[in-house]
């Protein structure tokens, strides 16, 4: 792989595996990135996104979203502003945008669980889309890389 594909794949075949995924992404976000996290249930988006917190210098506890649907990570305890986001209970766009999302992405990178359910990120070259699958052994990774992404190295 060079660091100008678009694709690329990544077998996730233990919990060491994902921490190293997560790592590499960690040390290469930026303000304004989004990491779009997709998957069944169960298939480690949240422990992807404990990994790319962790790689970002986080070492407390990060629960799963899901209830608060946003979660706040900030310097002095992260190397810059991340935002964990689980849209898994948003039903509707018009409950996207009554959480504010825009307000909490200026100047923070954005972790998005079930980002399909408030209509994804495809478009935003500044997203990196991670889909998590099963697979015989552990989990397979498809990462596609917006425009903001490719000269990146993972």
């Amino acid at each position: 792989m060079t660091a100008n594909d678009a694709v690329s794949e990544w077998a996730l075949a233990d919990l060491e595996a994902v921490e190293h995924l997560g790592g590499r992404i960690a040390a290469v976000l930026e303000p304004g990135d989004v990491v779009a996290l997709e998957g069944p249930l169960g298939a480690g988006k949240t422990s992807l996104a404990r990994a790319i917190l962790r790689g970002c210098g986080f070492a407390g506890e990060v629960p799963s979203p899901t209830f608060t649907i946003i979660e706040l990570y900030e310097p002095p305890l992260t190397r810059l502003p991340v935002v964990h986001a689980d849209f898994y209970r948003v039903s509707s766009l018009r409950e996207r945008d009554e959480l504010g999302l825009t307000d909490y992405r200026r100047g923070a990178v954005l972790l998005a669980e079930w980002p399909e359910k408030i209509g994804g990120f495809s478009e935003d070259p500044q997203c990196l889309r991670i889909g998590i699958a099963f697979a015989a052994t552990g989990r397979w990774a498809t990462i596609e890389r917006g425009d903001a992404w490719r000269n990146r190295m993972l």
